[in-house]
């Protein structure tokens, strides 16, 4: 028996109280000689048992997944940030970056180079070791099997239950769906899954014997797998909320256990604030300087991040440019709160409105983005009628009215009150360049330069406008309407860049600009020059959460399979997935699995609420240790169930039904502790009879929906039958009338065990 030095010893036996509160702990009465790690009493025979069900597990996960060999669904998205990963280009996702970097890394072995691009569902793979890449999530998804299984025996439940509790995993088609493809969700329920066993192994460590080196192992291994969950996805940090309250519930219990010191409460306390929030926060910190490192090369997601930001990237990097600006100047603007780049316009007409040459945002650095300065403040002439070149400096400053020149095709910035051909309302007027050559232009190019705000290390730039320092707006002269840009993009023929616009109502945030590169004539080589102030990692992590949470936030538009939370408890429609060749991957659940989970969490808040009551009227059903027990574990569950499904409630962005992924792993473990309650009166034959009819429906269940599992023939008789409810709206008529179709027009696609071929 393991026992600490100077610890001290435990009774030989226990008294009432002690035996309700041992019982609600999952432990047996008594103490053994030899404690297991973690509390997990498993029989070489189980252990022997759970490798058959892994092997199971295995074939049901891995058989052809090889096929299909073209994209489907949201590998678009994974397998093309796998590819930037691999060439190092810089790109913006709403996820954290583990399981993206395991799918990235799983290719990196296979010889991935990156080159194919992820383009279009259904798109045939070339040069890809796709079974790589799908092989390690599906891996991922074999290990939730076992873990499930010896989750519930660390929480002592019955054998029969954990191998029933194991097998509904194995045969759940959503989750082998989910594993066998190019996502993140299978990692996610993988840590879910191995953060929920090793949080069990510490509380029953925690009964045992706290502070012993084990007991740190458990509890920092826990710490490391929430860090990992948080990593995978931010639905992880459901998980944390999870093993939050539970800390909470156990620090609770030892404040009011009199036998806990205040200072062994304090120590008990710093240890899980230690292992459950700094280990977690560190790791996950970690993935993303992981992610920093290796995408060190500008992408297409420098326009999400701030200028700053981007200049951290190699091949955005800026030589020191002038910090004054004058009449004269050649300058170019940046839209401060968009991202979406520089002030631009190029040799195209619109085609609406005045058809004159368009003004855009650009996120690129080019010639058309340079514009120069002229002061119209005493005359409404553009053709500098002051020698900048040869005169002193003439600093830019509030109130002064300027025309910017646009040097590559000879026209100025120029509003009137003609509608923009996209934001067509009555507040927004249209901006375009106009003129030509030797024409000095007219009063419509004329604006009133409004400066913001300045840099505190520059007080000259609260002054005047100062390179990189000073935030401004550009009040058109004649209308009043402010420069302004937004996230709206322009059709094809705008070349798909951000719209500008003159706005009468503009949002200020929308409507500052700032000059990111100043040139000038009459400015000697050593003149004051400034650059970008490169942010550190912690400010580039904070950033890149900002706009992480901006994103998802920002994913409200309406899907065609997207679904809300109230549905899916009960497996009201799926997610159409791939469709060729008069075959389908839908993601659905093995309704079986699925509604019985659903039942077995109405029947805890049921019982829940029934116990409640009963203890009002004063029947004291808690001194039963079996109900104490159950009632615990129970609620441990059913705890995990409700905060990873009602938080979803509260959003307002796209969700789906894999959503529900982490939900229904505990809704599962749920209702084998449910199961295990029921059937606690039962002989164990009884018990091991009830247990096989319920695996055999689990697995006929399966066996009804494989076709749209694994992608395999099927025929529309098999499929409108299986359209047990009309939500379900995988396509009947993309199948063909009978199997023999399917052998005549695709001789290879018979039933096979592939070959990886990675």
């Amino acid at each position: 028996m393991r026992r600490r030095p100077g610890s001290p010893s435990r009774k030989p036996f226990l008294d009432a109280d002690e035996r309700r509160t041992a019982a609600s702990q999952g432990l047996p009465p008594g103490r053994t000689k030899w404690y297991p790690p973690g509390g997990i009493h498993m029989t070489s025979g189980e252990w022997k048992l759970l490798f058959l069900v892994v092997l199971v597990a295995c074939g049901v996960r891995l058989f052809r997944i090889s096929m299909p060999t073209s994209v489907v669904f949201d590998e678009v998205h994974f397998g093309k940030f796998a590819s930037k990963y691999i060439k190092t280009r810089y790109f913006v996702d709403v996820h954290p970056p583990l399981a993206k970097l395991l799918i990235t890394l799983a290719g990196f072995i296979f010889g991935y180079d990156g080159e194919f691009d992820f383009d279009a569902i259904g798109k045939e793979f070339e040069n890809v070791p796709y079974v790589a890449m799908r092989l390690l999530p599906a891996l991922l998804g074999v290990a939730v099997v076992p873990m499930s299984y010896i989750t519930l025996r660390a929480l002592d439940c019955r054998a029969p239950t954990a191998l029933l509790a194991a097998l509904f995993i194995t045969f759940e088609n959503g989750l082998i769906t989910q594993s066998r493809l190019i996502l993140l969700d299978a990692p996610l329920v993988f840590f879910t899954a191995l953060t929920t066993l090793l949080w069990v192994g510490f509380c029953n460590e925690d009964k045992h014997e706290p502070f012993t080196e084990t007991w740190w192992a458990w509890l920092t291994l826990t710490g490391l797998s929430l860090g990992a969950v948080a990593s995978c996805k931010w639905v992880g940090l459901l998980t944390v909320a999870t093993i939050g309250v539970s800390t909470i519930q156990q620090l609770w219990n030892l404040l009011g256990d009199l036998r806990v010191s205040p200072r062994l409460w304090v120590k008990h306390f710093m240890a899980r604030a230690l292992c459950l929030i700094a280990v977690p926060i560190t790791f996950y910190m970690f993935m993303f300087s992981i992610h920093f490192a290796i995408l060190n090369s500008s992408g297409d997601g420098d326009g999400f991040m701030s200028s700053e930001f981007q200049h951290t990237l190699s091949g955005r990097g800026m030589a020191d440019t002038f910090a004054d600006i004058a009449v004269g100047s050649v300058v170019t603007l940046r839209h401060v709160n968009t991202q979406g780049g520089y002030l631009h316009s190029h040799p195209h007409q619109y085609p609406t409105g005045s058809k004159q040459q368009q003004i855009t945002l650009y996120p690129h650095r080019d010639a058309n983005n340079d514009w120069r300065i002229y002061n119209t403040t005493a005359s409404n002439d553009a053709v500098p009628n002051y020698d900048y070149e040869n005169q002193p400096l003439l600093y830019v400053t509030p109130g002064m009215r300027i025309k910017l020149y646009h040097t590559s095709t000879e026209k100025h910035l120029h509003s009137h009150e003609v509608r923009p051909p996209v934001s067509e309302v009555d507040f927004q007027n249209e901006v375009s360049a106009y003129g030509m050559a030797g024409f000095s232009g007219d009063m419509n190019d004329d604006w009133i330069v409004e400066i913001d705000s300045g840099s505190s290390k520059d007080w000259e730039s609260s002054k005047r406008l100062r390179t990189l320092r000073t935030k401004f707006r550009l009040k058109h002269a004649l209308t009043g309407c402010y420069l302004f840009s937004h996230k709206v993009k322009l059709p094809e023929w705008g070349f798909e860049q951000q719209e500008v616009t003159c706005n009468k109502n503009a949002v200020r945030d929308n409507s500052l600009w700032f000059i990111e590169t100043s040139t000038h004539p009459a400015l000697p080589a050593d003149a004051e020059k400034v650059n970008y102030q490169l942010p550190g990692f912690f400010s580039k992590f904070w950033e890149l959460q900002r706009v992480m949470y901006a994103t998802n936030a920002g994913l409200t538009e309406r899907h065609t399979y997207d679904s809300r939370p109230h549905t899916w408890p009960w497996l009201r429609r799926g997610i159409n997935f791939w469709v060729k060749d008069h075959r389908q991957i839908y993601l659905i659940g093995n309704p079986f699995v699925w509604w019985l989970s659903s039942i077995s969490v109405a029947f805890y808040v049921g019982v829940r609420g029934l116990l409640i009551l009963r203890a009002k009227r004063g029947i004291r059903d808690f001194d039963n240790s079996k109900i104490v027990k159950y009632e615990a574990l129970c609620t441990f569950l059913a705890t995990g169930w409700a905060l990873h499904y009602f938080p979803f409630f509260l959003q307002a962005r796209q969700l789906f039904l894999h959503h529900y992924f982490p939900a229904l792993y505990f809704a599962i473990l749920l209702l084998a502790a449910v199961f295990d309650f029921l059937t606690s009166t039962l002989r164990p034959r009884t018990r091991l009879q009830v247990t096989a009819v319920l695996v055999i429906g689990a697995i006929m269940t399966f066996s009804k929906f494989n076709a749209l599992t694994y992608g395999i023939p099927w025929t529309r008789d098999k499929c409108w039958s299986a359209r047990w409810l009309a939500h379900w709206d995988f396509s009947c008529v993309d199948f063909h009338a009978d199997v023999g179709s399917f052998l005549h027009a695709r001789a290879h696609l018979l039933i096979f065990w592939p070959v990886f071929n990675v």
